[in-house]
């Protein structure tokens, strides 16, 4: 990565931490976020408050753990672990968003009460069991909650996000945020009904589809939305 390029990264980080704390998913000098780069990763420093942070603060870390500048975040293990073990992704976000959190607190893996859980890659979005923070016992067990999936909460701590890119990791941290509300609020009505694994695969294969640009309907059995044809002479 050239260093126009790792500076441009280091400033798009900034930006993306203080869009957490202005969308309302974080707060204070909580959560963290690390982005791969060609050698390594960029992470933010610890105990640094989002508002004053600078890009030269960013702290760059190798996957041996050794790291350049300021301390890297408590939790720096999980995003290297995660990020040395997840070629498919390049950026781990992490944050103490409140509903989340709530669930994580209960231990509660989020089910497919609403057929948006499947944005997280599968049928449920785990819980991770609890473990003292910045520990690899922690780190662990978030590698477990996040197999095959692109988002977990960790048992009463939080919830990660991961992303190919900075925009879909905050993205999908805001999702997974608005969909522990809504299953917050569902429960207060009691359990609510869960949606069987065929229509989550369902579900998906469509969300896929259309990431490539494709029409949703895979199976050729719905009406398809098409551009109109000019009308000639």
């Amino acid at each position: 990565m050239a260093e126009n390029e790792k500076a441009a990264l280091r400033r798009e980080m900034v930006d993306i931490c203080r869009r957490m704390n202005s969308s309302g998913i974080n707060q204070g000098t909580a959560g963290n976020l690390s982005a791969r780069t060609a050698d390594g990763f960029l992470i933010t420093p610890s105990s640094m408050p989002y508002e004053t942070m600078t890009p030269d603060d960013l702290v760059e870390m190798d996957f041996d753990g050794t790291y350049v500048g300021r301390l890297p975040s408590s939790e720096w293990r999980f995003h290297r672990d995660i990020l040395r073990t997840r070629t498919d992704i390049d950026v781990v976000l992490h944050c103490h968003s409140i509903y989340a959190t709530t669930l994580a607190c209960h231990h509660k893996t989020i089910p497919s009460f609403h057929y948006m859980t499947g944005i997280a890659g599968g049928a449920t979005i785990r819980c991770a069991e609890y473990a003292t923070f910045g520990t690899q016992a922690l780190s662990d067990n978030a590698l477990a909650a996040l197999e095959g999936r692109l988002a977990c909460l960790l048992g009463q701590h939080g919830q990660i996000s991961l992303g190919t890119t900075l925009e879909s990791a905050l993205w999908l941290a805001i999702e997974v945020e608005t969909l522990s509300r809504i299953y917050v609020q569902a429960l207060t009505l009691g359990e609510p009904p869960i949606l069987p694994d065929d229509e989550m695969e369902r579900v998906i294969e469509q969300m896929r589809r259309m990431s490539y640009g494709l029409a949703p309907d895979a199976d050729g059995i719905n009406d398809i939305a098409r551009p109109r044809e000019p009308v000639r002479g």
